[in-house]
C-alpha cells in the first residue's frame, strides 16, 4: 500500500506543479504580450521547447535521469504532430473570435472521450460523463462570449481539436507502451517539436500579426520577460507530460479548464481585468463539475483496485502477510483523464504545457 500512497502523492504533486507553473507563465506572457507588444506566440513556443530541451540535456549530463532510446519513428511523428497541433490552435484563434476559440477548446474533452472509446475501448461511466458536462457548461458560461463562424476558421478549429486529442492520447500511450518516463519522452520529442514550430512559427506569426518577429525591437525589458517565460516553460512542459503519464488525457484537459478559471480569477485580483457575475457563476459551476469528476474518478479507481486485489485474498489468509495486498500502480488512475495551448489571440487576445507544447502564450492575451 505504500507504493500506492507514493503514486497518489506523486500524482497530486504533478497536478499542483502543472497548475502553479501554467498560471505563472500565463501572467508572465500577459505582461509580455499585452504590455510590451510581443505577439509572436508560435515563435515564442519554439523557444520554450528549445530551452526545455537544453535544460533536460543538462539534467541528463548531471545523470538526473537515464536516456532510454526507443522507436525513432514514433518519437518523430509524435513530436511533429505536437508542433502542428500548437500551430493549428494558434491559427484557430487567429481566424476565429475568442468565443469560438473557447468552444474549440471545450470540444477537446468530448473528442478525447470519443476517440478513447472507439479505438481503446475505454469506458466512461455516466457519472463521469455528467461531471464533464457540468464542467464544460461552467467553463462555457465563464469564457464564451461570442460565436462568430467562418468556414476557414471552422476547418482550422476542427483540425486543431483532432490533432490535439491524438497528440495527448499518444503522450499517455507511448509512455505506457515503451515504459518510458515523462522526462525521457519529453527529452526525445522536444527537438522535433521545437524544429517544427521554429520553421512555421515566423510565417504563422506574420500571417496573424502582420509583423516580423526578427524586426521587433528587443528592449532589455522584453528580453527579461522572454527569458523568464522560457524558464517557466520548462516546468510547464515537464508537468504536462507528467500529468498525462500519471493520469490520462481527459484529466489533463479537466486540469486545463481549472487553470483557465484560475487565470480569470488572478487576472481580476492582480491585474484588475473586467469580471462579471457571469464569470463568477461559470467558474463556480466549473469547480462543482471538477469536484464531482475527481470524486467519481477516485471512487471508481478504488473499486477497480479492490476488484484486482480480491483474487489475492485467499493467499493473504494463508500467509497472513499484509505486503501481499499490494496494488500495481503502473496503470492506475487517480483522476481518470489540455495548451492547454496558449490561448493567445495574436492580435486582439490570445494557454503544456506547453508542454505538450502547451505553450501558454495565447491565454495571456485572451483577457485584453
Amino acid at each position: 500500500m505504500s507504493e500506492n500512497r507514493e503514486f497518489q502523492l506523486g500524482t497530486i504533486g504533478a497536478l499542483s506543479l502543472s497548475v502553479v507553473s501554467s498560471v505563472s507563465i500565463v501572467i508572465c506572457n500577459k505582461a509580455l504580450i499585452s504590455t510590451l507588444g510581443f505577439t509572436f506566440a508560435t515563435t515564442l513556443t519554439s523557444w520554450h521547447l528549445l530551452v526545455t530541451f537544453c535544460s533536460l540535456h543538462v539534467a541528463l549530463w548531471m545523470k538526473l535521469f537515464e536516456h532510454k532510446p526507443f522507436d525513432a519513428r514514433a518519437v518523430m511523428g509524435f513530436g511533429i504532430l505536437n508542433g502542428i497541433s500548437i500551430g493549428l490552435l494558434n491559427l484557430s484563434l487567429g481566424f476565429n473570435s475568442v468565443g469560438f476559440y473557447q468552444m474549440t477548446k471545450l470540444a477537446i474533452i468530448p473528442c478525447t472521450v470519443l476517440l478513447e472509446t472507439l479505438f481503446f475501448r475505454k469506458k466512461f461511466s455516466r457519472n463521469i460523463q455528467l461531471s464533464l458536462a457540468i464542467l464544460l457548461l461552467g467553463v462555457g458560461i465563464a469564457t464564451v462570449t461570442d460565436l462568430q463562424l467562418n468556414i476557414l476558421g471552422s476547418i482550422l478549429s476542427l483540425l486543431a481539436v483532432v490533432t490535439t486529442c491524438i497528440a495527448q492520447i499518444m503522450t499517455n500511450t507511448i509512455q505506457k507502451k515503451f515504459k518510458v518516463s515523462s522526462t525521457q519522452l519529453l527529452y526525445q520529442s522536444c527537438p522535433y517539436q521545437a524544429l517544427t514550430l521554429f520553421i512555421i512559427g515566423p510565417f504563422l506569426d506574420g500571417l496573424l500579426t502582420n509583423k516580423n518577429v526578427f524586426a521587433f525591437k528587443y528592449t532589455p525589458q522584453v528580453l527579461f520577460f522572454i527569458v523568464l517565460s522560457c524558464l517557466i516553460s520548462v516546468s510547464v512542459n515537464f508537468s504536462t507530460f507528467l500529468v498525462i503519464g500519471k493520469t490520462s488525457p481527459v484529466t489533463y484537459q479537466v486540469l486545463g479548464h481549472l487553470k483557465t478559471c484560475l487565470v480569470l480569477a488572478f487576472g481580476y485580483v492582480l491585474l484588475h481585468d473586467p469580471f462579471s457575475w457571469r464569470n463568477i457563476l461559470g467558474i463556480l459551476i466549473a469547480v462543482v463539475g471538477m469536484v464531482i469528476y475527481s470524486y467519481y474518478c477516485t471512487v471508481e479507481s478504488q473499486q477497480q483496485k479492490a476488484s484486482e486485489v480480491s483474487p489475492q485474498l485467499p493467499q493473504v489468509k494463508e500467509s497472513e502477510s499484509d505486503p501481499l495486498i499490494s496494488v500495481d500502480n503502473g496503470s492506475g488512475m487517480l483522476s481518470d483523464g489540455v495548451d492547454e495551448k496558449l490561448e493567445m489571440k495574436s492580435v486582439p487576445a490570445m494557454e503544456n504545457g506547453g508542454g505538450k507544447g502547451d505553450s501558454y502564450v495565447a491565454q495571456a492575451a485572451q483577457q485584453q
